[in-house]
């Protein structure tokens, strides 16, 4: 007898609307995680509470509202979309699950259970291709801690990260195709920026990330959980698998907060590339799977206004996968995997990273 399964689609969150107290709490549930800002308990909520969040709420709630849709927020609004076509592939029910703000994981669960009476099993997909402890591990963390915490009677496992997935990159590769028949001088990938001291923290040798030259090159176990690492092996898959030549992308780190973040930084490369004779740029985020305030805002809307005003002619933010039929077809695919007893894609979790000063 087949295992009585449901999916769970799990993505960053949002506020529940623009308005400065709806973002001031999501902000503030947001950065009090500690493996976000990952400092002792006190000095994080005096950073939080009485630094940042008064500071932040007022120009993100701003910021949200360039991009808000009468559905709601864009995250949010796509990620229910994915559902939905997912839906239509698989037999499982699907639900969807943010990691800060609304639905959450009891939220999915709850609704699983109605949905599939006698459940036994829940597979949950963050949707997040590389592994950091800011946002894959996090999210996997609280979904286990709300599991035990609710003592659901179910199974509970995580798609690994799937940063270097063959279909995940194949699918990539088509969403950007269609883009580089336009003109153009080069391409960035910006990731999403995390603090360099994340990587020294998951690393699980104590002495491979940041510490050996050219540790992304080097082989290491601890490349499994190294987002550094695992950007720039999703960078070389999509170029090897659309034959882009070296010197016409590079890498680059977005949405810093503070000092000691991985570099080079977007914003400061938006402003270089047109003194370099880069005029054309196509840009996208593959940190994200779905469209959301980091990229529709910072990268669409005000990437682009500094790399015009900087001396650019052509700027392109190509999106992300959100709905891409091939990126629907790819995750029916890995769930359907699973439930013939395929277990690549079950990921081994490690031990959650300790958190502190």
């Amino acid at each position: 007898m087949a295992t009585k399964r449901g999916i769970v689609l799990m993505n960053l969150g949002s506020p529940d609307s623009t308005s400065v107290k709806d973002v001031r709490r999501y902000l503030a549930e947001f950065l009090m995680d500690g493996k976000v800002i990952d400092v002792p308990y006190l000095l994080r909520l005096l950073l939080v509470r009485g630094i940042i969040v008064p500071f932040r709420a007022p120009k993100s709630a701003e910021a949200y509202s360039t991009i808000w849709t009468k559905e709601g927020s864009p995250l949010v609004v796509l990620t229910k979309q994915l559902q939905q076509q997912l839906q239509q592939h698989i037999d499982e029910p699907v639900e969807i699950a943010m990691r800060y703000g609304n639905p959450t994981p009891a939220e999915a669960y709850e609704k699983l259970m109605q949905r599939q009476p006698g459940l036994e099993e829940v597979l949950a997909i963050p949707l997040y291709p590389h592994y950091a402890m800011a946002s894959y591990e996090t999210a996997v963390d609280f979904a286990k801690e709300v599991h035990v915490k609710n003592k659901y009677p179910f199974k509970l496992s995580f798609i690994k990260p799937f940063f270097d997935e063959a279909d995940y990159i194949s699918a990539m590769a088509e969403n950007i195709r269609p883009y580089l028949k336009e003109e153009y001088d080069h391409i960035l990938f910006s990731y999403h920026g995390i603090p360099a001291r994340h990587l020294k923290k998951t690393d699980p040798t104590g002495c491979h990330c940041m510490k050996v030259e050219n540790c992304c090159e080097v082989k290491s176990e601890a490349h499994a959980v190294c987002y550094r690492h695992q950007c720039f092996e999703t960078t070389r898959l999509i170029t090897e698998a659309l034959n882009i030549s070296k010197d016409k992308f590079s890498i680059s780190f977005q949405s810093r907060l503070g000092k000691g973040w991985l570099q080079p930084f977007t914003d400061i490369r938006l402003m270089q590339m047109p003194k370099e004779g880069i005029k054309k740029l196509l840009i996208l985020c593959p940190a994200f799977v779905s469209d959301c305030l980091e990229t529709l805002e910072e990268i669409d809307e005000r990437g682009k206004e500094s790399f015009m005003e900087a001396g650019g002619t052509s700027y392109k933010m190509i999106p992300c996968l959100n709905t891409n039929h091939q990126w629907v077809e790819v995750l029916a695919k890995w769930v359907n995997e699973i439930a013939a007893g395929n277990e690549e894609m079950i990921l081994e979790v490690p031990n959650p990273t300790k958190i502190g000063a």
